[in-house]
């Protein structure tokens, strides 16, 4: 599918800047139905998607990346989406357990070397989720980072050979928020004590004012992705 899809990306790349998040998600779940799907981390973000993908048709996909150290309130969330909408979210997970990681990679390899933690229990199983697929929808924002500042709508994801659909690009923060409360959307209340990004319990803390959003993730060390979308 490479060159036709690639093809398709080139189509339509410039004129989807001018479609709000609605349509690039109809796009995306329309055209590649069955083999397209909602990756969730279930941050603020990717309820708000979940959300819209519910309203273009009812047997939307969506994924999570489960690391088995999410925060209760994650898994709390996860049951109450999967409720609401009426979904089963599909669970990619890490090929080794816990402890079979802790084995052969030694203890709280998080705290030594988050980048072969975040390999392992996210990456690794992002590759084998999309291997399935033709298009995956994340929320990932502009302004989020600076690595994520030139992300377009709709792209040729080439890293893991598929087209990437980024909605949210030109969204700000508060108008996530916006869109949550007037359209009641569950989230995550661990928003609500100053964790604006959320990822694993044992690399996120809450972020103090006049930090950067993403300053809770991985604190103490130079990384700000988990390698989910680093551009190859």
């Amino acid at each position: 599918m490479g060159v036709a899809a690639q093809e398709q990306v080139r189509a339509v790349q410039a004129s989807a800047e001018a479609w709000d998040a609605q349509e690039v998600v109809r796009w995306g779940l329309t055209g590649f139905h069955p083999h397209a799907a909602v990756a969730s981390s279930f941050g603020a973000e990717d309820v708000v998607l979940i959300d819209m993908a519910a309203r273009v048709r009812p047997d939307f996909r969506v994924f999570t990346l489960d690391t088995d150290f999410l925060f209760p309130e994650t898994y709390s969330l996860l049951e109450q989406i999967e409720r609401k909408y009426g979904v089963r979210v599909e669970r990619a997970k890490s090929l080794l357990t816990p402890e079979q990681q802790a084995e052969q990679w030694g203890p709280a390899l998080w705290s030594r070397d988050p980048n072969q933690c975040c390999n392992l229990r996210k990456v690794e199983p992002l590759k084998a989720q999309l291997n399935g697929l033709s298009a995956w929808v994340t929320g990932i924002r502009r302004d989020q980072a600076a690595t994520r500042a030139d992300a377009k709508k709709i792209e040729w994801d080439n890293r893991f050979d598929l087209i990437k659909l980024n909605p949210l690009a030109d969204w700000t923060w508060a108008r996530v928020w916006e869109y949550i409360r007037a359209n009641q959307v569950p989230y995550n209340p661990l928003h609500e004590q100053n964790y604006p990004s959320i990822g694993c319990t044992y690399c996120t803390r809450p972020v103090a004012p006049g930090e950067d959003p993403r300053a809770g993730r991985w604190s103490g060390f130079e990384k700000t992705e988990c390698g989910l979308h680093i551009r190859k």
